[in-house]
């Protein structure tokens, strides 16, 4: 039972990376994002767009330590992140800038349709087969003092993500901009009104959160040991269902969320097939609907 636990701890963490971004950009627009699963996936590409180009050009690929990567696949997930970032960014004013003062439903089409659309690029670009990362088994090791094993490379995810919502975090307590999104989120005309440029906002929303769905999607390929194009969207379900869950619009509650969700999931191979697990946040997510729409930490 302990090692689901870390399992689920795991993809917890990365569900928390996604869930980030989504609850963001429905805080700041008031829209779910359908795309956001294939922004994901988009990001994971891109790394290995990036880590392939690093060993290239020469970029030394020794490993640190135990785990099963090196410097070119740091430089990728950094670089990806900034690439994910700016094509998000791109994303809304291409598209979404034009449709935001249609009626919701139009956006949500419209994020269907770039979901499909990214979706399709991938396949078309890189072909329906999985690619992978860096390839071969990495050793388990064993935790001290418990009866339970987690690779080098999951403590590295788990780590990184703890980070990075802890970055978040003090962006948005702390920072002007992250001060500014805030109170775009609670009253985008009040925010207007005394002076916070809400366009800028939007762009800074979408940037984040598309650095935040890079991550997910290149720590879901670590852990999967490779990607495919359906990636981002095999995973919206669990995203959506963490975001439903925390309180749709607040980003801590999508935090707490993905790791409910994600031990949820991971748990419940306890007493079901593992075929069965996205039923598991699917089920979660409808009990949340029904009896506390607003979720754990939503605004009333």
């Amino acid at each position: 039972m302990l090692q689901l636990v870390i399992y689920g701890i795991v993809w917890g963490s990365i569900l928390s990376l996604g869930g980030v971004g989504l609850s963001l950009t429905y805080g700041i627009m008031g829209f779910a994002n359908f795309a956001h699963g294939d922004i994901m996936a988009l990001g994971a590409y891109y790394a290995l767009v990036l880590a392939a180009f690093s060993k290239h050009i020469g970029v030394p690929s020794f490993t640190f330590g135990p785990l099963s990567f090196g410097f070119p696949m740091l430089i990728a997930i950094l670089g990806s992140m900034i690439m994910t970032a700016i094509t998000a960014a791109l994303i809304d004013k291409v598209l979404f800038k034009r449709l935001r003062k249609v009626q919701s439903i139009i956006l949500l089409i419209a994020a269907v349709g770039v979901s499909f659309s990214l979706r399709n690029l991938l396949q078309f670009v890189w072909g329906p087969q999985p690619k992978y990362y860096f390839k071969g088994i990495q050793i388990t090791r064993k935790i001290p003092g418990v009866a339970a094993r987690i690779k080098p490379d999951e403590v590295f995810i788990i780590a990184i993500s703890f980070l990075f919502a802890l970055g978040v975090h003090f962006f948005l307590k702390y920072t002007k901009v992250g001060k500014a999104m805030r109170a775009t989120s609670d009253n985008p005309s009040l925010a207007s009104t005394v002076g916070i440029n809400t366009e800028k906002i939007i762009t800074w929303t979408w940037a984040i959160g598309g650095s935040l769905a890079a991550a997910g999607g290149i720590f879901a390929g670590i852990e999967n040991r490779f990607i495919t194009p359906p990636l981002g969207w095999n995973m919206l379900l669990p995203i959506f269902a963490a975001v439903i869950l925390g309180g749709i619009g607040s980003p801590y509650g999508a935090m707490v969320g993905g790791l409910i969700i994600g031990l949820s999931e991971e748990l419940s191979t306890a007493i079901i097939p593992t075929a069965y697990k996205p039923a598991v946040a699917f089920a979660i997510m409808i009990i949340m609907l029904l009896f506390r729409p607003r979720g754990l930490f939503g605004r009333g």
